[in-house]
């Protein structure tokens, strides 16, 4: 196994794991940014108030796209489990 090899699975792993992370991510940012902006017009500063919606939203997020999320996963495994006996050489 070569240095380019393991930066490789490295690089991979980051993107899968950055591509994982993005839906639940981004839908809690714009449900921050709206309920941010729906506190800032009425002036109402309740701390629950962003964090409820948010937990909701990431949940709601995880179900949508648990499935294509848990496929990317295995698909990246089963991916890497093929690539050992060439990685090892043989």
């Amino acid at each position: 196994m070569s240095t380019n090899d393991v930066l490789d699975i490295g690089l991979d792993a980051l993107v899968l794991s950055a591509k994982l992370a993005a839906p639940v991510l981004v839908t809690a940012l714009v449900v921050g940014f709206v309920i941010s902006l729906i506190q800032s017009v009425t002036q109402i500063q309740e701390i629950t108030l962003s964090f409820v919606p948010k937990a909701i939203a990431a949940a709601v997020a995880l179900l949508v796209c648990g499935h294509w999320m848990l496929t990317e996963t295995v698909t990246f495994t089963q991916e890497l489990f093929g690539r050992i006996p060439q990685l090892v050489g043989g």
